[in-house]
């Protein structure tokens, strides 16, 4: 992969998200009345700079796949904008479509959470690395074959391993195949879905420490959606916490560990287990369940099982504003909230 390292000045914001906001629909009957909406994702916005990592953790059903997959076109939004920086460009992939969507896809790629599922049973690891070189028309013949195996070393494979099947692969290194397709055609944004979730606690440090080394010598920017905070903080640069479908804290990453101005992040902080014994946990149970996407309650979605709500919290929806330099929360009482950390 040397000679391919993007050229993007580290820290440049290169992806913008604004507005992003997907609704699936609820039908009814035989003829399929539209009876109401699932607010999967609700009005997110956020950014990515070249070189870093931006972590969306929450918990299960919150959205984060589905803002994922909506950031790289594998499911269509209902509406907002996601601008990608190509070649010095802006181009708002939400408005691409035929040839340009798929001239622009080259720049972005998704790891998912599943690496046997992801992989086509039916197809060699030469031929799984090798499509999106062909699909893009960027390499074919030998020349594809030269860079399939090229990236196949970068992530720790053999040329032994281009005709085998994804059976024969341990976990780990089906990931490590998937992480090479997202890797062939030189991308500068990937979209890290769960993607050590399914590992071995062994094999997740590797993949993990493997993605950090690639991000350095590429200078790639991850997308990096987890529910494991332990992971996110060996990993993330900066944070966002997703709750039914908003983004409601979003910080540097260190910020976020010591100093949390949502009591949605600072509850999730306390499920994290402490490697310090003489340390006490004190775990926030949150009372009630999560609200539901497709009837959420009114004001701050996270009122109903919040220990600091108000009236005001009940009937008025927080605004997103930013609280400290890069600091960014959806709560009314940010300011004055003493919320408790992991640093």
């Amino acid at each position: 992969m040397s000679g391919q390292i993007s050229n993007l000045t580290e820290g440049k914001k290169i992806l913008d998200v604004q507005g992003l906001t997907k609704h699936f629909e609820i039908t009814k009957g035989i003829v399929k009345r539209v009876a109401g909406h699932v607010r999967a994702v609700d009005d997110v916005n956020l950014y990515v700079k070249a070189g870093e990592t931006l972590s969306i953790v929450g918990e299960s059903g919150c959205g984060k796949t589905t803002l994922g997959r909506c950031i790289v076109r594998a499911i269509e939004p209902t509406r907002g904008q996601v601008n990608l920086l190509v070649d010095d460009k802006w181009v708002d992939l939400t408005s691409l479509k035929g040839k340009e969507l798929r001239a622009a896809r080259r720049h972005f790629h998704m790891i998912f959470q599943d690496p046997y599922s992801s992989l086509d049973p039916r197809m060699t690891v030469l031929d799984i690395v090798k499509e999106p070189l062909v699909y893009n028309k960027l390499a074919q013949g030998n020349e594809a074959r030269d860079i399939v195996l090229e990236t196949l070393k970068v992530v720790g494979l053999e040329e032994n391993h281009l005709r085998r099947y994804p059976h024969a692969f341990s976990g780990g290194q089906r990931q490590r195949i998937g992480i090479a397709r997202s890797l062939v055609c030189n991308p500068q944004l990937i979209v890290c879905d769960e993607s050590v979730s399914a590992l071995d606690v062994s094999i997740q440090a590797q993949i993990l420490n493997l993605l950090k080394d690639l991000q350095r010598d590429l200078n790639l920017s991850y997308i990096f959606i987890a529910h494991d905070l332990a992971v996110v903080e060996h990993i993330s640069d900066r944070l966002a916490v997703m709750y039914v479908g908003k983004i409601v804290e979003l910080a540097n990453s260190d910020e976020i560990f010591s100093h949390p101005r949502h009591p949605y992040t600072e509850a999730l902080l306390s499920a994290v287990p402490q490697p310090d014994p003489t340390r006490k946990s004190e775990r926030i149970i949150l009372p009630g369940e999560v609200a539901n996407p497709a009837n959420p309650p009114s004001g701050c979605y996270f009122h109903p099982r919040c220990l600091y709500a108000t009236e005001e919290c009940r009937k008025e929806t927080p605004q997103w504003r930013e609280v400290a330099p890069e600091h960014y929360v959806a709560c009314h009482h940010a300011d004055q909230l003493q919320l408790k950390g992991m640093i």
